[in-house]
């Protein structure tokens, strides 16, 4: 760090203050492996541990700000070196073995043996029946692969370690799975019209999950989750390309689907979405529980922001959207071959 006595108060105070952040995040992250090892976990274990490693970036993001010497080198999850040194990656690490354990999916769960294939297929056979030609039905068999990873990080039937409501690999509550079954419903006979082999495999899993929580397994979780959310926004997928021609741009609006689903409906309708401003502090609450404008006092001191804003802000969505677009291709090969 250099001679201590060199810095000023406001450099002093932020690196005590990220020092003090990045032991509670160590002090968490070996509790919750503790209680893991001794199967005694809190409920809800994964929202202090998450709440942490938010302290922790935000935290740094201030020292960087403070003294912009600490920015160092890039880092392994492309995490920009202003919020996360690349020293702490063995805390990262961690971090994500943790959740994988407290979000393991019940013994009950039923998974397919082609998880990725079967977003991607869903997808695009829901963005057809809608309407959409072959290249936008592509478009939004590629934006719901993304969806997948940004939700479950490419994780099939998983629970929730930092929420009782939301499950599975779309991550959907129990009323948003019974509507997208609903939904299904209805459009089944025109999706079996132009694809029998996709209805075919819709029909084995509906006998192979029985009487299970249409949530745990994973064809039927998906094709819920993308009826209940997106279905209806799929015809606009022709106009959201030409306005979005980036593709992660593309995954990262339908998630705020996801997050925010009335404000992001309000601005595609606005007819200027990247202007479209929210300033609802509940709203702007939503987003930094999903990490938008958390990390730092600067962004915490937002109190409104435009989509485009918005979008640029869900840098830690772009490491797993660049996975979807890579498995994405792989299947595109493997189907044409």
């Amino acid at each position: 760090m250099g001679d201590l006595a060199a810095l000023t108060k406001k450099q002093s105070d932020a690196l005590s203050a990220y020092n003090s952040a990045r032991s509670q995040f160590e002090a968490i992250l070996a509790q919750r492996r503790a209680q893991i090892s001794s199967k005694q976990l809190p409920n809800l274990p994964g929202q202090a541990l998450y709440l942490a490693r938010n302290s922790m970036m935000s935290a740094y993001k201030d020292l960087t700000d403070a003294l912009p010497s600490r920015i160092g080198k890039p880092n392994k999850y492309g995490i920009p070196p202003a919020y996360f040194s690349a020293d702490n990656e063995p805390l990262l690490d961690e971090y994500r073995k943790l959740f994988d354990i407290m979000q393991a999916p019940p013994a009950s769960a039923q998974n397919s043996d082609t998880p990725f294939k079967d977003v991607v297929d869903l997808g695009t056979a829901i963005a057809r029946a809608r309407g959409l030609d072959a290249a936008n039905a592509e478009a939004a068999g590629r934006i719901s692969l993304g969806l997948f990873y940004a939700e479950t990080n490419g994780n099939q039937n998983i629970g929730n370690a930092r929420s009782n409501k939301y499950k599975g690999s779309l991550q959907s509550g129990v009323s948003e799975d019974q509507n997208g079954q609903r939904k299904w419903a209805a459009m089944k006979k025109s999706i079996a019209a132009f694809d029998p082999a996709l209805n075919v495999r819709d029909d084995k899993e509906e006998v192979r999950a029985g009487n299970l929580d249409r949530r745990y397994n994973h064809w039927t979780a998906v094709r819920d989750a993308l009826m209940n959310a997106h279905a209806d926004i799929f015809p606009q997928v022709p106009a959201i390309v030409k306005t979005l021609p980036d593709p992660i741009d593309q995954m990262k609006l339908f998630e705020l689907i996801q997050i925010i689903p009335s404000p992001t409906k309000s601005a595609l309708a606005s007819r200027n979405l990247l202007d479209y401003r929210i300033s609802d502090p509940r709203i702007m609450g939503y987003l930094r529980n999903n990490s938008m404008f958390t990390f730092g006092q600067a962004d915490r001191a937002k109190t409104s922001a435009t989509f485009r804003e918005i979008l640029d802000a869900m840098w830690l969505f772009n490491e797993k959207f660049e996975r979807a677009l890579s498995k994405f291709d792989e299947i595109k090969k493997q189907s044409k071959s």
